[in-house]
């Protein structure tokens, strides 16, 4: 069930939240450690103790939601909020617990409840500090999920530890990378196993991480993982054969392996697909936004190269104008072209006017290399990123044959003799789609 926990004051307000007639039934189900069993009368008595602390969120409200599809039993309930009030430090303060009845998002009645407790020990007359409790919320919430054999909702499953058909591409990529490592999966397992009652419990545990129990050829009870590979459950969680068979029952009742197999390429078929096609879009972006980014760089370097241009004639003009004030005029120039000096100034301007035509053009060089340098760099980076997401669609492409054929060789293999296909089964293994496993 999800749980919802907070800090708060209000005494009085949450007593009228919790006995609003807006639900179809409301329920004081327990006040323990008040001095009144009224409810509105023990949360206000909370809120007077607090006045000698300086504690102004004096009550940590918890509310408890199970699945939608669930029949859950007062004694569930009350079994969560005993483990909560361990979790959360708060054993043995004042509590009082509200069930209601109304009707749920599936339009039929369902039952959640409400546990409020005081947070002032009244002993050191001081609030009880409760660190990380969203985390520690969490955490019993997965437990009672995988407990229960109820259906986990997407916000509960670790991020680390989610089934396939979960993931995003980009996790889906980096499982892949990750692979499956030894030492941390059977630890994995052995968890599930501690904290698992039943069999439905420990196959609910396992599909957290798309395994899936099954019967195995020879190994009793199995799990397949999301990618075809088959670990004896009595290695991964450290059992003897006897110790499982006890706690599961018999491995004959749970679907084949080769069902299982089957119905994993069914399940992921879909999926891969959905990736392949993610990933031609992606492409097609990255064709679009290098195609916008060469077409915004080759602007901008027109302008650059345009105001270029326009630099080096303003600058051309003035130094025109100034060769030109070299030359005197009226008897001085006549002179000047009588001595000589009016044809070394010639001459002194049409080298000028020669270096400068020079400086020009190497500007004009120097910023057609760099602007060459841009639209290759930009060039590689589109290249680069196109290979590797073109690479990705090569094994994304080489998984989707992979269950194709996982699928059509169990199709195959069930209008076959059983004693037949575990030989097939044994002779020729389909290899995992490109995971590295270290088993």
């Amino acid at each position: 069930m999800i749980l919802v926990g907070n800090q708060r004051g209000g005494a009085k307000e949450l007593a009228v939240h919790l006995l609003k007639p807006e639900n179809e039934r409301v329920e004081v189900h327990e006040v323990r450690d008040f001095a009144s069993e009224d409810l509105t009368e023990a949360l206000m008595e909370a809120y007077a103790v607090s006045r000698g602390t300086k504690c102004k969120q004096y009550l940590y409200s918890l509310s408890l939601n199970p699945p939608a599809k669930e029949e859950v039993s007062v004694e569930v309930f009350e079994d969560a909020i005993e483990r909560a009030e361990e979790r959360l430090n708060l054993s043995g303060q004042p509590r009082a617990i509200v069930f209601h009845e109304k009707v749920g998002p599936t339009g039929e009645y369902r039952r959640h409840a409400h546990a409020v407790w005081s947070r002032i020990d009244t002993e050191e007359m001081k609030a009880i500090h409760l660190p990380y409790t969203k985390r520690q919320l969490m955490d019993l919430a997965r437990e009672l999920y995988i407990e229960h054999g109820w259906e986990m909702p997407k916000g509960l499953i670790d991020r680390d530890l989610r089934n396939p058909l979960n993931y995003s591409l980009a996790e889906y990529q980096q499982a892949k990378r990750a692979g499956h490592d030894a030492k941390e999966l059977k630890a994995w397992f052995q968890k599930c196993w501690e904290r698992s009652d039943s069999t439905k419990a420990f196959s609910s545990a396992l599909r957290e991480r798309g395994f899936y129990l099954s019967q195995g050829d020879r190994r009793g009870h199995v799990a397949v993982s999301y990618d075809g590979e088959v670990y004896a459950v009595s290695k991964w969680t450290g059992n003897r054969t006897k110790d499982v068979r006890e706690k599961l029952g018999p491995h004959t009742d749970l679907p084949t392996m080769q069902k299982t197999k089957e119905q994993i390429a069914q399940d992921m078929a879909p999926k891969i697909k959905g990736y392949v096609e993610e990933t031609k879009q992606k492409l097609n972006r990255v064709e679009e936004k290098f195609a916008k980014k060469r077409k915004s760089l080759i602007a901008a370097q027109q302008q650059e190269k345009q105001a270029l241009t326009e630099r080096q004639m303003q600058e051309e003009e003035k130094a025109r104008k100034e060769r030109d004030q070299r030359f005197n005029t009226g008897l001085a120039g006549l002179w000047d072209r009588v001595s000589g000096k009016h044809a070394r100034i010639r001459r002194q301007n049409e080298e000028d006017a020669t270096l400068a035509r020079l400086r020009d053009r190497l500007q004009e060089h120097v910023l057609v290399d760099q602007q060459i340098g841009e639209r290759n760099r930009l060039r590689r980076l589109k290249n680069e990123k196109r290979a590797s997401t073109e690479k990705l669609r090569q094994e994304l492409k080489k998984d989707q044959s992979y269950y194709r054929r996982l699928r059509e060789k169990h199709k195959l293999v069930s209008r076959k003799d059983h004693a037949k296909d575990n030989q097939e089964q044994t002779n020729q293994p389909i290899r995992g789609p490109t995971l590295d496993h270290d088993r």
